[in-house]
């Protein structure tokens, strides 16, 4: 990808652990990735620069948290590879369409990220996104 700078590939390493994180803590996990995807937290990390980019997946954490007045404990849980693939693709995905986490969770919500790690999850980002791009397209042309 153009411009993929070292400051990005860390910022989707930081939210890969973010996922990660949420499971080791015990939260629910698809409650946590529609409610991370939909927060203001979120909304930072898609900004040029916040200052929330840098402070690390416990205080983003501790955020989320805060923003949604408490994450849902228990519940259905992912498996740790394909919660770090799912922060990171996300992160990756704003990167390389310029999407907004919101608009990217419409597009494959954690259901659908759960679903297709494992056969994605060895691809290239790119193409793993595209194929996700793919699979909406496909529901939507579907339900018409």
């Amino acid at each position: 990808m153009e411009n993929f700078t070292v400051d990005k590939m860390q910022l989707c390493d930081i939210q890969g652990r973010l996922f990660e994180l949420a499971l080791k803590t015990g939260y629910d996990c698809p409650a946590f990735i529609e409610a991370f995807m939909n927060s203001q937290a979120a909304s930072c990390l898609d900004d040029v620069y916040d200052r929330l980019q840098w402070a690390g997946e416990e205080y983003i954490l501790e955020e989320l948290d805060d923003e949604v007045n408490g994450l849902k404990k228990a519940g259905s849980v992912f498996g740790n590879e394909s919660m770090y693939w799912t922060g990171y693709t996300y992160r990756y995905w704003h990167y390389y369409t310029g999407e907004l986490s919101s608009e990217i969770y419409k597009i494959a919500d954690a259901k659908t990220m759960n679903e297709c790690w494992f056969g994605f999850h060895t691809l290239d980002v790119e193409m793993a996104i595209d194929k996700l791009k793919e699979i909406y397209r496909q529901k939507q042309t579907k339900n018409l």
